[in-house]
């Protein structure tokens, strides 16, 4: 069996340290996640992950940027780009200039966001952005709100496909999240664990309807730290019902799955018991994840890590968790195909100086 790498880790500052390379070497461990402590400008952005390249070509560089308020990287030449819902407020403006006309810019526009966006990563060696945001806007998450498309899967849909369009065109796979869906509940997983009571055909009818549409678009998809009790007293990233059932049974996802981050306070309790990360990690793997993370525990010396990293070698070891099959290939697809364009070619670029122009 070909060792598979499922961990997502992180680092401390703008530039890799020793404890930093020994993590990453770990065979277990097949990518990291930037934040914005990891940048100081663009030279530095692309030294670190040319550093990161030259001591493993196969990690997988990832961050979270999306756009609105979720974007890492906001000097130094990248493009600010809008909130998802900056979108779904345009196709609303269909008939203002002949029927069709605001949903066709909207999706133009889409298309240029992932463009834009994807580029100016790939240009400073960032392999992948966990976009675009899924979730239906029901008006009650603050940690969705306009982060979302709007509140009709079929907009969300048809939005998050175009998107992924222009990802595609700079060369970047795409991640969509946080299935089945995280826009319906208040609380906000990062601090507490949110329960959505609705029942399973509520939730395939809305908010996991895009899923199904565009099981052949996705690359990847990351579940949210929700519980749906209707269907399982888990949360969806440690549930097999919801990941091997519904999504990759009934919906046809074929690519990879993510846990979010393990360290948020929906990942810490399971089956009424707090569990470590490693214990996290082996459930999120068990119920059919095929990389989890954990963000942010790597400043102070990254005890955490470290936990993390022996946890799963030896629950490994004693057979409590085993890679399903795919799963490496299914994250080496992950990477881009084909060279990125440096930064001054894209700079002057025809297609991307016209995808600047379309963005709303």
């Amino acid at each position: 069996m070909t060792q598979h790498a499922p961990l997502i880790i992180d680092i401390e500052g703008t530039r890799l340290s020793k404890i930093d390379r020994q993590r990453l070497k770990h065979p277990l461990v097949g990518g990291l996640i930037l934040f914005a402590r990891n940048w100081q400008d663009r030279a530095q952005l692309s030294a670190l992950c040319r550093s990161i390249k030259k001591l493993r070509a196969d990690l997988l560089i990832c961050v979270d940027h999306e756009g609105g308020r979720v974007q890492r990287f906001k000097t130094d030449g990248f493009t600010h780009l809008p909130p998802m819902r900056a979108l779904g407020e345009l196709w609303l403006q269909d008939g203002q200039g002949g029927e069709g006309s605001g949903a066709m810019r909207a999706t133009n526009a889409a298309t240029a966001c992932g463009y834009v966006l994807g580029a100016e990563l790939r240009a400073c060696g960032v392999d992948l952005s966990f976009t675009p945001v899924l979730d239906l806007d029901f008006g009650a998450s603050g940690v969705i709100g306009d982060r979302a498309f709007g509140r009709d899967p079929r907009v969300v849909s048809l939005l998050a496909k175009s998107l992924m369009h222009g990802l595609l065109q700079s060369g970047m796979a795409n991640c969509g999240k946080h299935f089945p869906g995280h826009g319906f509940v208040r609380a906000d997983s990062h601090t507490d664990l949110p329960v959505d009571r609705r029942s399973l055909k509520a939730i395939l009818t809305e908010d996991a309807a895009p899923y199904g549409w565009l099981n052949t678009t996705l690359s990847a998809v990351m579940p949210a730290h929700v519980v749906y009790p209707k269907v399982d007293a888990r949360p969806a990233g440690f549930s097999q019902r919801w990941l091997g059932d519904i999504l990759r049974g009934q919906l046809g996802f074929g690519g990879a799955v993510f846990s979010d981050d393990l360290s948020m306070a929906g990942a810490r309790l399971l089956d009424g018991e707090t569990v470590s990360h490693a214990q996290a990690a082996v459930a999120a793997l068990n119920a059919g994840c095929d990389l989890v993370l954990l963000c942010n525990q790597s400043q102070g010396g990254g005890e955490m890590l470290d936990a993390l990293i022996s946890g799963l070698t030896e629950a490994q070891l004693r057979e409590q968790w085993q890679p399903w099959e795919g799963s490496e290939e299914r994250r080496l697809a992950l990477l881009p195909r084909g060279p990125a364009l440096a930064w001054d070619d894209l700079m002057v670029q025809p297609d991307y100086m016209h995808a600047l122009g379309l963005l709303p």
